[in-house]
Protein backbone atom coordinates (compact mmCIF):
# COMPACT_ATOMS: atom_id res chain seq x y z
CA UNK A 1 0.00 0.00 0.00
CA UNK A 2 1.50 3.47 -1.22
CA UNK A 3 1.01 6.96 0.69
CA UNK A 4 1.59 10.01 -1.55
CA UNK A 5 2.70 12.45 0.96
CA UNK A 6 2.43 16.30 0.01
CA UNK A 7 6.08 17.23 -1.41
CA UNK A 8 6.74 13.18 -1.33
CA UNK A 9 5.89 9.59 -2.16
CA UNK A 10 6.34 7.02 0.08
CA UNK A 11 4.68 3.32 0.66
CA UNK A 12 2.20 3.15 3.57
CA UNK A 13 0.83 0.27 5.20
CA UNK A 14 -3.06 0.10 4.07
CA UNK A 15 -4.47 -2.51 5.40
CA UNK A 16 -2.58 -3.48 8.68
CA UNK A 17 -3.94 -6.40 9.79
CA UNK A 18 -4.94 -9.13 12.35
CA UNK A 19 -2.35 -8.79 15.23
CA UNK A 20 -1.83 -11.30 17.80
CA UNK A 21 -1.56 -12.49 20.90
CA UNK A 22 1.36 -14.49 21.26
CA UNK A 23 5.24 -12.87 21.44
CA UNK A 24 6.80 -15.87 18.75
CA UNK A 25 7.05 -15.78 15.15
CA UNK A 26 4.46 -17.86 13.40
CA UNK A 27 4.92 -21.40 14.34
CA UNK A 28 1.96 -23.36 13.68
CA UNK A 29 1.07 -25.84 11.59
CA UNK A 30 -1.73 -26.87 9.29
CA UNK A 31 -2.09 -30.95 8.14
CA UNK A 32 -1.47 -30.30 4.58
CA UNK A 33 0.41 -27.90 1.95
CA UNK A 34 -1.93 -26.89 -0.94
CA UNK A 35 -1.43 -23.90 -3.34
CA UNK A 36 -1.65 -20.75 -1.61
CA UNK A 37 -2.84 -17.52 -3.72
CA UNK A 38 -2.71 -13.62 -2.58
CA UNK A 39 -4.19 -10.33 -3.80
CA UNK A 40 -3.72 -7.58 -2.60
CA UNK A 41 -1.47 -4.42 -2.09
CA UNK A 42 1.93 -3.26 -0.35
CA UNK A 43 1.48 -5.70 2.49
CA UNK A 44 1.26 -8.65 0.43
CA UNK A 45 2.95 -8.08 -2.23
CA UNK A 46 6.26 -10.47 -2.93
CA UNK A 47 8.12 -8.36 -5.45
CA UNK A 48 5.35 -7.35 -8.27
CA UNK A 49 6.33 -4.72 -8.71
CA UNK A 50 10.03 -5.38 -9.15
CA UNK A 51 8.80 -5.98 -12.74
CA UNK A 52 7.21 -3.08 -13.16
CA UNK A 53 8.05 1.06 -13.93
CA UNK A 54 6.42 2.65 -10.75
CA UNK A 55 7.96 3.87 -8.14
CA UNK A 56 6.18 1.55 -5.82
CA UNK A 57 8.97 -0.42 -4.98
CA UNK A 58 10.78 -2.00 -1.96
CA UNK A 59 14.00 -3.29 -4.46
CA UNK A 60 17.00 -1.57 -2.47
CA UNK A 61 18.59 -2.07 0.75
CA UNK A 62 18.25 -2.09 3.85
CA UNK A 63 15.10 -3.74 2.52
CA UNK A 64 15.72 -7.68 2.70
CA UNK A 65 18.39 -6.57 5.84
CA UNK A 66 16.89 -10.26 7.31
CA UNK A 67 17.12 -12.41 4.65
CA UNK A 68 19.58 -15.06 4.38
CA UNK A 69 21.22 -13.19 1.35
CA UNK A 70 20.38 -9.67 3.03
CA UNK A 71 19.11 -8.66 -0.70
CA UNK A 72 15.88 -6.63 -1.09
CA UNK A 73 13.21 -8.97 -2.39
CA UNK A 74 10.54 -6.51 -3.31
CA UNK A 75 9.02 -7.49 0.10
CA UNK A 76 7.94 -3.82 2.36
CA UNK A 77 9.94 -5.91 5.28
CA UNK A 78 13.05 -6.18 6.38
CA UNK A 79 12.60 -9.95 6.27
CA UNK A 80 9.47 -12.47 5.85
CA UNK A 81 5.92 -11.14 5.30
CA UNK A 82 2.59 -12.09 5.61
CA UNK A 83 2.18 -14.52 2.97
CA UNK A 84 5.65 -16.07 3.57
CA UNK A 85 4.38 -17.09 7.09
CA UNK A 86 1.22 -18.32 5.97
CA UNK A 87 3.66 -20.21 3.65
CA UNK A 88 5.65 -21.60 6.46
CA UNK A 89 2.28 -22.97 8.23
CA UNK A 90 1.01 -24.51 4.84
CA UNK A 91 4.70 -26.73 4.56
CA UNK A 92 5.39 -24.70 1.27
CA UNK A 93 8.14 -22.74 -0.25
CA UNK A 94 7.38 -19.08 -0.43
CA UNK A 95 4.52 -18.53 -3.97
CA UNK A 96 6.34 -16.71 -6.07
CA UNK A 97 5.02 -13.31 -8.08
CA UNK A 98 3.11 -14.17 -10.83
CA UNK A 99 5.31 -11.25 -12.98
CA UNK A 100 8.77 -13.63 -12.37
CA UNK A 101 10.39 -15.43 -15.13
CA UNK A 102 10.72 -18.03 -12.81
CA UNK A 103 6.86 -19.11 -11.64
CA UNK A 104 6.47 -21.94 -14.41
CA UNK A 105 6.35 -25.62 -14.46
CA UNK A 106 5.99 -27.05 -11.18
CA UNK A 107 6.75 -24.07 -9.93
CA UNK A 108 2.87 -23.17 -11.03
CA UNK A 109 1.33 -25.82 -8.43
CA UNK A 110 2.67 -23.68 -5.16
CA UNK A 111 0.55 -21.26 -6.15
CA UNK A 112 1.13 -17.40 -7.08
CA UNK A 113 1.18 -13.88 -5.73
CA UNK A 114 -0.64 -11.16 -7.10
CA UNK A 115 -0.39 -8.02 -4.99
CA UNK A 116 0.56 -4.81 -5.99
CA UNK A 117 2.29 -1.91 -3.62
CA UNK A 118 -0.17 1.23 -4.06
CA UNK A 119 -3.19 -0.71 -5.56
CA UNK A 120 -6.67 -0.42 -3.82
CA UNK A 121 -10.27 -1.89 -3.83
CA UNK A 122 -10.92 1.60 -6.23
CA UNK A 123 -9.27 1.91 -9.26
CA UNK A 124 -8.61 5.19 -8.81
CA UNK A 125 -6.38 4.58 -5.69
CA UNK A 126 -2.77 4.88 -6.63
CA UNK A 127 -2.92 6.95 -9.42
CA UNK A 128 0.12 8.67 -8.39
CA UNK A 129 2.10 5.60 -8.98
CA UNK A 130 0.52 4.60 -12.71
CA UNK A 131 1.91 1.25 -13.37
CA UNK A 132 0.68 -1.07 -10.78
CA UNK A 133 -1.52 -4.08 -11.11
CA UNK A 134 -4.66 -2.93 -10.22
CA UNK A 135 -7.50 -5.34 -8.54
CA UNK A 136 -9.52 -6.17 -11.96
CA UNK A 137 -5.70 -6.74 -13.30
CA UNK A 138 -5.01 -9.12 -10.70
CA UNK A 139 -7.78 -11.39 -11.04
CA UNK A 140 -7.07 -11.40 -14.60
CA UNK A 141 -3.91 -12.58 -14.22
CA UNK A 142 -5.34 -14.94 -11.71
CA UNK A 143 -8.12 -16.58 -14.63
CA UNK A 144 -4.67 -17.18 -16.92
CA UNK A 145 -2.47 -18.81 -14.53
CA UNK A 146 -5.85 -21.04 -14.71
CA UNK A 147 -5.09 -21.30 -18.03
CA UNK A 148 -1.17 -21.91 -17.53
CA UNK A 149 -1.93 -24.72 -14.70
CA UNK A 150 -4.27 -26.57 -17.16
CA UNK A 151 -1.68 -26.36 -19.89
CA UNK A 152 0.24 -28.49 -17.21
CA UNK A 153 -2.03 -30.68 -15.32
CA UNK A 154 -5.11 -30.64 -17.37
CA UNK A 155 -8.72 -29.04 -16.68
CA UNK A 156 -9.93 -31.53 -13.89
CA UNK A 157 -6.42 -31.38 -12.10
CA UNK A 158 -6.29 -27.56 -12.15
CA UNK A 159 -9.58 -26.91 -11.12
CA UNK A 160 -9.17 -29.06 -7.59
CA UNK A 161 -5.66 -27.23 -7.10
CA UNK A 162 -7.92 -23.91 -7.59
CA UNK A 163 -10.64 -25.18 -5.40
CA UNK A 164 -8.49 -26.58 -2.38
CA UNK A 165 -5.82 -23.33 -2.58
CA UNK A 166 -6.04 -21.07 0.32
CA UNK A 167 -6.53 -17.57 -1.40
CA UNK A 168 -5.30 -14.47 1.03
CA UNK A 169 -6.38 -10.71 -0.10
CA UNK A 170 -5.65 -7.63 2.26
CA UNK A 171 -6.59 -4.17 0.47
CA UNK A 172 -8.75 -1.47 1.48
CA UNK A 173 -6.61 0.93 3.56
CA UNK A 174 -5.18 2.58 0.89
CA UNK A 175 -8.34 4.04 -0.23
CA UNK A 176 -8.26 6.02 2.68
CA UNK A 177 -4.80 7.23 2.96
CA UNK A 178 -3.80 7.13 -0.37
CA UNK A 179 -7.24 8.24 -2.00
CA UNK A 180 -9.99 9.82 -0.01
CA UNK A 181 -7.53 11.47 2.95
CA UNK A 182 -4.72 11.72 0.18
CA UNK A 183 -4.48 15.20 0.23
CA UNK A 184 -7.76 17.90 1.45
CA UNK A 185 -10.67 18.07 -0.30
CA UNK A 186 -9.73 15.06 -2.43
CA UNK A 187 -11.81 14.19 -5.19
CA UNK A 188 -13.38 11.24 -3.43
CA UNK A 189 -13.98 13.36 -0.10
CA UNK A 190 -15.77 16.27 -2.14
CA UNK A 191 -17.75 13.14 -3.81
CA UNK A 192 -18.58 10.89 -0.57
CA UNK A 193 -19.27 11.82 3.08
CA UNK A 194 -16.86 9.23 4.86
CA UNK A 195 -19.95 6.82 5.86
CA UNK A 196 -21.39 6.88 2.21
CA UNK A 197 -17.35 6.34 0.89
CA UNK A 198 -17.13 3.29 3.40
CA UNK A 199 -20.68 1.90 2.60
CA UNK A 200 -19.34 2.11 -1.54
CA UNK A 201 -15.63 0.57 -0.51
CA UNK A 202 -17.86 -2.32 0.85
CA UNK A 203 -20.09 -2.79 -1.81
CA UNK A 204 -17.50 -2.78 -4.22
CA UNK A 205 -15.39 -5.26 -2.35
CA UNK A 206 -18.48 -7.69 -2.52
CA UNK A 207 -17.74 -8.03 -5.99
CA UNK A 208 -14.51 -8.32 -5.85
CA UNK A 209 -14.90 -11.46 -3.16
CA UNK A 210 -17.58 -12.94 -5.70
CA UNK A 211 -15.26 -12.99 -8.65
CA UNK A 212 -12.96 -14.92 -6.82
CA UNK A 213 -15.64 -16.99 -5.90
CA UNK A 214 -16.47 -17.35 -9.69
CA UNK A 215 -13.22 -18.38 -10.64
CA UNK A 216 -13.12 -21.37 -7.82
CA UNK A 217 -11.57 -20.23 -4.84
CA UNK A 218 -13.49 -21.49 -1.56
CA UNK A 219 -11.30 -21.08 0.73
CA UNK A 220 -10.72 -16.98 1.24
CA UNK A 221 -8.53 -15.29 4.00
CA UNK A 222 -10.16 -11.38 3.80
CA UNK A 223 -8.35 -8.81 6.26
CA UNK A 224 -9.76 -5.44 7.11
CA UNK A 225 -7.71 -2.60 7.84
CA UNK A 226 -5.76 -1.80 10.65
CA UNK A 227 -4.35 1.26 12.57
CA UNK A 228 -4.19 3.82 10.05
CA UNK A 229 -3.79 6.86 11.95
CA UNK A 230 -1.49 5.22 14.08
CA UNK A 231 1.52 4.08 11.73
CA UNK A 232 4.81 6.36 11.90
CA UNK A 233 3.93 8.01 9.02
CA UNK A 234 0.39 9.21 9.99
CA UNK A 235 1.96 10.05 13.53
CA UNK A 236 4.55 12.57 12.12
CA UNK A 237 2.70 14.19 9.58
CA UNK A 238 -0.93 14.20 11.60
CA UNK A 239 0.09 13.99 15.79
CA UNK A 240 2.93 15.74 16.91
CA UNK A 241 2.11 14.11 20.33
CA UNK A 242 2.26 10.79 19.23
CA UNK A 243 -1.71 9.90 19.94
CA UNK A 244 -3.47 8.13 16.62
CA UNK A 245 -4.88 10.32 14.08
CA UNK A 246 -8.50 10.42 14.71
CA UNK A 247 -9.62 10.73 11.46
CA UNK A 248 -7.98 8.14 9.90
CA UNK A 249 -9.09 5.79 13.04
CA UNK A 250 -12.67 7.12 12.85
CA UNK A 251 -12.39 6.00 9.12
CA UNK A 252 -10.90 2.28 10.05
CA UNK A 253 -13.82 1.72 12.73
CA UNK A 254 -16.90 2.44 10.60
CA UNK A 255 -14.83 0.53 7.73
CA UNK A 256 -14.25 -2.93 9.79
CA UNK A 257 -17.33 -4.16 11.35
CA UNK A 258 -19.24 -3.19 7.75
CA UNK A 259 -16.57 -5.76 6.06
CA UNK A 260 -17.06 -8.08 8.53
CA UNK A 261 -20.73 -7.76 8.08
CA UNK A 262 -21.10 -8.17 4.74
CA UNK A 263 -18.55 -11.25 4.70
CA UNK A 264 -20.97 -13.18 6.91
CA UNK A 265 -23.66 -12.11 4.34
CA UNK A 266 -21.84 -13.76 1.54
CA UNK A 267 -21.17 -17.15 3.79
CA UNK A 268 -24.94 -16.82 4.40
CA UNK A 269 -26.09 -16.52 1.13
CA UNK A 270 -23.56 -18.79 -0.60
CA UNK A 271 -24.74 -21.58 1.99
CA UNK A 272 -21.29 -22.48 3.17
CA UNK A 273 -18.06 -21.02 5.07
CA UNK A 274 -16.15 -19.20 2.30
CA UNK A 275 -14.85 -16.04 3.34
CA UNK A 276 -13.11 -15.67 6.98
CA UNK A 277 -12.89 -12.31 8.47
CA UNK A 278 -10.39 -11.12 10.74
CA UNK A 279 -11.47 -8.59 13.35
CA UNK A 280 -8.86 -6.15 12.73
CA UNK A 281 -9.75 -3.29 14.90
CA UNK A 282 -9.18 -5.29 17.86
CA UNK A 283 -6.64 -7.07 17.73
CA UNK A 284 -4.65 -3.80 15.84
CA UNK A 285 -5.83 -1.81 19.28
CA UNK A 286 -4.19 -5.10 21.50
CA UNK A 287 -0.89 -4.46 19.19
CA UNK A 288 -0.68 -1.00 19.61
CA UNK A 289 -1.49 0.19 22.70
CA UNK A 290 0.81 -2.56 24.46
CA UNK A 291 3.49 -2.96 22.52
CA UNK A 292 5.94 -4.28 26.08
CA UNK A 293 3.10 -7.09 25.85
CA UNK A 294 4.55 -8.39 22.86
CA UNK A 295 8.12 -7.63 23.82
CA UNK A 296 8.62 -4.63 21.45
CA UNK A 297 9.73 -1.55 23.12
CA UNK A 298 7.85 0.99 20.83
CA UNK A 299 5.10 0.85 18.85
CA UNK A 300 4.84 4.72 17.86
CA UNK A 301 8.77 4.78 16.30
CA UNK A 302 9.64 2.82 12.94
CA UNK A 303 13.35 0.97 12.62
CA UNK A 304 13.65 2.52 9.30
CA UNK A 305 13.05 6.46 8.35
CA UNK A 306 13.78 9.73 9.36
CA UNK A 307 12.18 12.81 10.89
CA UNK A 308 9.63 12.71 13.88
CA UNK A 309 8.91 9.00 15.05
CA UNK A 310 11.20 8.07 11.85
CA UNK A 311 8.13 8.74 10.00
CA UNK A 312 8.92 10.74 7.12
CA UNK A 313 10.08 9.81 3.67
CA UNK A 314 11.13 6.31 2.49
CA UNK A 315 13.16 4.09 4.11
CA UNK A 316 16.23 4.04 1.93
CA UNK A 317 20.59 3.34 2.88
CA UNK A 318 20.64 7.14 4.14
CA UNK A 319 17.60 6.77 6.83
CA UNK A 320 18.15 5.95 10.52
CA UNK A 321 17.60 1.79 11.12
CA UNK A 322 17.77 0.33 14.58
CA UNK A 323 20.08 -2.25 15.70
CA UNK A 324 17.30 -4.73 16.53
CA UNK A 325 14.38 -4.87 14.59
CA UNK A 326 12.45 -7.69 16.38
CA UNK A 327 12.27 -4.56 18.99
CA UNK A 328 9.74 -2.61 16.73
CA UNK A 329 6.69 -3.03 15.84
CA UNK A 330 7.30 -1.29 12.33
CA UNK A 331 9.80 -1.32 10.19
CA UNK A 332 9.40 1.57 7.92
CA UNK A 333 7.22 4.39 8.70
CA UNK A 334 4.28 2.22 7.35
CA UNK A 335 4.50 -1.60 7.43
CA UNK A 336 5.16 -3.76 10.39
CA UNK A 337 8.30 -5.66 10.97
CA UNK A 338 9.04 -9.26 10.39
CA UNK A 339 8.64 -10.33 13.97
CA UNK A 340 5.25 -8.33 13.61
CA UNK A 341 4.38 -10.12 10.66
CA UNK A 342 4.90 -13.59 12.27
CA UNK A 343 2.42 -12.30 15.29
CA UNK A 344 -0.11 -11.55 12.50
CA UNK A 345 -0.03 -15.12 11.14
CA UNK A 346 -0.14 -16.68 14.36
CA UNK A 347 -2.82 -14.78 15.34
CA UNK A 348 -4.51 -15.66 11.80
CA UNK A 349 -4.00 -19.65 12.40
CA UNK A 350 -4.52 -20.46 15.96
CA UNK A 351 -6.56 -16.98 17.03
CA UNK A 352 -9.99 -16.71 19.21
CA UNK A 353 -12.96 -15.99 17.10
CA UNK A 354 -12.50 -12.57 18.70
CA UNK A 355 -9.74 -12.06 16.56
CA UNK A 356 -10.58 -14.13 13.60
CA UNK A 357 -13.96 -15.53 12.58
CA UNK A 358 -16.07 -18.23 12.14
CA UNK A 359 -13.05 -19.95 13.10
CA UNK A 360 -9.13 -19.45 12.90
CA UNK A 361 -7.57 -21.11 9.66
CA UNK A 362 -5.78 -23.82 11.56
CA UNK A 363 -9.01 -25.31 12.77
CA UNK A 364 -10.62 -24.58 8.67
CA UNK A 365 -7.42 -26.52 7.19
CA UNK A 366 -7.89 -29.04 9.67
CA UNK A 367 -11.48 -29.55 9.14
CA UNK A 368 -10.82 -29.51 5.17
CA UNK A 369 -7.94 -32.14 5.71
CA UNK A 370 -10.45 -34.48 7.55
CA UNK A 371 -13.06 -34.26 4.56
CA UNK A 372 -10.39 -34.91 2.22
CA UNK A 373 -9.15 -38.06 3.67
Amino acid sequence: MLLLLPMASSVVVASWIVLGLVMATSTTKVEAARAFFVFGDSLVDNGNNNYLATTARADSPPYGIDTPSRRATGRFSNGKNIPDFISDALGSEPVLPYLSPELRGNKLLVGANFASAGIGILNDTGIQFINIIRMFRQLQYFAEYQGRLADLVGNDEAQRIVSDSLVLITVGGNDFVNNYYLVPFSARSRQFSLPDYVRYLISEYRKLLMKLYDLGARRVLVTGTGPLGCVPAELAMRSPSGQCAPDLQRAASLYNPQLVQMINGLNSEIGATIFIASNTQQQTNDFISNPGAYGFITSKIACCGQGPFNGLGLCTVLSNLCPNRAQYVFWDPFHPSERANGIIVDTILSGSTDYISPMNLSTLLALDYQTRT
